[in-house]
């Protein structure tokens, strides 16, 4: 069981770095003007957008036409990395050590 919670932790923590990377590469694109039908645009906008609306919707993010709504979800995939993430490998290892 223990080491199950730690591959878990792993994948976690791994899907979340990844987001956050292209959380990243999102705000980099809109201060340019990327071509919106590239597929790699597209593609980031699409896996992106559903986050950053629901995060629009609830808080009102955007000061001077700035949207900061990317600045948060970076704050919670930190949050999650240092809790949850830490939390199961914490618990993974009272499982693995007797």
């Amino acid at each position: 069981m223990g080491y199950f919670l730690a591959a878990l932790a792993k994948v976690i923590d791994t899907v979340l770095f990844i987001y956050m990377w292209i959380i990243i590469i999102r705000a980099v694109l809109s201060w340019v003007s990327p071509d919106p039908y590239n597929p790699i645009v597209r593609f980031i906008n699409n896996i992106t957008e559903p986050v950053l609306y629901q995060i629009r919707r609830r808080l009102p993010v955007s000061f001077g036409g700035i949207d900061l709504s990317p600045v948060v979800v970076l704050l919670i995939i930190v949050f999650l990395q240092s809790f949850v993430v830490r939390s199961l490998l914490h618990f993974a290892q009272g499982f693995i050590q007797p």
